[in-house]
């Protein structure tokens, strides 16, 4: 890692670790004194990183940057750009092992889950990458005699970012790759709590030869940096990922300048068990969306409605499903582990008190605890409630953790009810052995990704991911060819022979 992203500096802690300064990039300076500090949410004691807190005058000077290299940028043959993408795929895979364990000292994932992480983020990359040299628009027939018509996808302009801290790599990337393969540059903000991974995404774009000014990084809170990015009328279009409360509150700043904006929001992730689903691989099925990553993605498995014939043995599987989620610091377990630690002290009181909650409620915890870690550590156990009535808010609303509401239903038909009973509509899930449910569920479920007989959490990098309801502004697509469209507009052109 070079030396113009960051500074090493003894940290006082308990064990004496360094903690890494991260800066912003703007027009490829980097730049700002560090002043927020992030802990290691398995180390409580252990400082991970320390980062400034961007200003407007930051993002301003961000923007003035993007906008003047944009053109030239545009300008570039489409292959010139993949090729630099790719570049910076390629650095991302030889910095692995680096970048992931950073990536686990400031989120707190476990190691494998942090090195598939840094490996998605650089095959996206490459993916995009790859589409400089794809064919672009179409040539259409005329009715005007000696006439050819032709369609192009124009660049937005300068583009703005706002990314989560729960994939603080991936995300950026899967937003950045397709926003500058289109000829777009970019302003990000990365969240507070993970400043490092998006610094590591800025290093390996700087170093394979990203010109100044494409891509800029302002840190900071969401209230000054995202709000500023979001007013700023030189902002074309604005892609966030985030809770719905921030999301639909964006929506109206850039609707009101009649700017584009892309919302990637909340979820509340249903999966339907059949009578006829073997109870052990349904289990396994909703354990992994439940969960994996800690639980805290946005697709994440967090309702399960069971019909009875199935249910007890289910509930038995799953139970032991759970005990098999081991907690641990994800840097520091041998990989012996398969949940690191909750990402940070207001998510695990969050979970605490909605397992606490529900549990007073008169819900039954079949695995889990609620009462905290002895040590100190932020380490939270999966959580399996049950005997809940369907409007309970650990049914209805979403927790962002590890934890996982079962519901009995009498039939198909109820099942499907409950799960399209939410405002949210991202991801929903069914275990069956019948071809004709599984199809049925495809088309009736309301959500924008189905799953069967698979978890709710994770996609394939090409596929088109987005939501419904709450989930999304259900116009434009995240994730493979789909993404160009929000990071695009279109042009038509005739042509006179």
């Amino acid at each position: 890692m070079t030396s113009t992203v960051v500074d090493t500096e003894t940290n006082q802690s308990a064990d004496s670790r360094e903690a890494i300064t991260a800066r912003h990039l703007i027009n490829g300076q980097w730049l700002g004194e560090a002043d927020t500090e992030r802990m290691n949410p398995a180390r409580p004691s252990e400082i991970a990183a320390v980062s400034p807190s961007g200003t407007a005058a930051n993002v301003d000077a961000a923007v003035t940057a993007a906008a003047a290299a944009q053109p030239a940028w545009a300008a570039l043959p489409a292959p010139s750009r993949g090729a630099i993408l790719i570049a910076a795929g390629n650095l991302l895979i030889d910095r692995q092992s680096a970048i992931a364990e950073d990536l686990v000292r400031e989120e707190g994932k476990t190691l494998a889950e942090a090195k598939g992480e840094v490996k998605r983020a650089s095959d996206v990359l490459r993916f995009f990458g790859s589409l400089g040299w794809a064919a672009t628009g179409e040539v259409l027939p005329s009715g005007l005699p000696d006439t050819t018509i032709t369609t192009r996808r124009e660049p937005l302009g300068v583009v703005g970012l706002i990314t989560p801290w729960n994939f603080p790599i991936a995300i950026p990337a899967w937003k950045a790759a397709p926003a500058l393969i289109s000829g777009n540059a970019v302003v990000i903000k990365p969240a507070e709590l993970t400043p490092l991974s998006a610094t590591h995404l800025a290093q390996a774009l700087q170093d394979a030869g990203l010109p100044a000014g494409v891509f800029n990084v302002v840190h900071g809170k969401g209230r000054v940096v995202g709000e500023a990015l979001a007013r700023d009328a030189r902002i074309a279009g604005l892609s966030f990922t985030g809770s719905t409360r921030v999301g639909l509150g964006l929506q109206e700043i850039l609707n009101a300048r009649r700017a584009r904006v892309q919302l990637e929001m909340g979820g509340k992730n249903g999966v339907l068990v059949l009578d006829d689903a073997d109870p052990a691989e349904a289990a396994q099925v909703v354990a992994a969306g439940a969960f994996g990553l800690t639980g805290q993605a946005c697709t994440a498995t967090s309702r399960v409605y069971v019909t009875p014939g199935v249910k007890e043995k289910f509930l038995e599987a799953l139970v032991a499903e759970a005990a098999q989620y081991t907690t641990g610091d994800g840097a520091g377990t041998g990989g012996t582990s398969r949940m690191g630690a909750v990402v940070s002290r207001q998510q695990f009181e969050q979970d605490q008190e909605a397992v606490r909650a529900a549990v007073e409620r008169g819900a039954t915890l079949l695995h889990g605890r609620y009462d905290g870690d002895p040590s100190g550590a932020l380490f939270f156990p999966a959580a399996v409630l049950t005997d809940l009535p369907t409007d309970d808010p650990a049914v209805t609303e979403e927790i962002f953790g590890p934890v996982v509401a079962v519901l009995e239903v009498p039939d198909y038909e109820a099942g499907l009810a409950a799960i399209n009973d939410s405002r949210y509509g991202l991801t929903a899930g069914i275990c069956t052995d019948s071809l004709a449910l599984a199809t049925d569920f495809a088309s009736r479920a309301q959500a924008g990704v189905v799953k069967v007989n698979r978890p709710t959490a994770g996609l394939d990098l090409n596929v088109p991911f987005g939501g419904v309801k709450d989930s999304s502004t259900n116009t434009f697509r995240e994730q493979g060819r789909s993404a160009l469209d929000f990071f695009t507009w279109g042009k038509t052109v005739y042509t006179g022979i």
